[in-house]
């Protein structure tokens, strides 16, 4: 498991915006989960500038992440 990044603010009900860590960008399409190992949602979109990156993630359901909490993928 390795950190993706922070958890920044949702988008509706089901969208998840996460703030990621540049030198470990992770693939598009990963599950990502919280501390806990409880599956958050997929990666969907990588968008913003290349210094600091930020990812779209659709949740399972509705998206229980608060923020600035630190998120993980496998």
């Amino acid at each position: 498991m390795k950190v993706v990044g922070r958890a920044m603010s949702t988008f509706g009900s089901r969208m998840l915006v996460i703030q990621l860590d540049a030198a470990q960008l992770p693939g598009l399409y990963s599950e990502v989960t919280d501390r806990r190992l409880k599956p958050v949602g997929k990666i969907m979109d990588v968008f913003g500038n290349v210094k600091s990156p930020y990812a779209l993630v659709l949740c399972g359901g509705p998206c229980s992440v608060l923020p600035n909490e630190k998120l993980f993928a496998k």
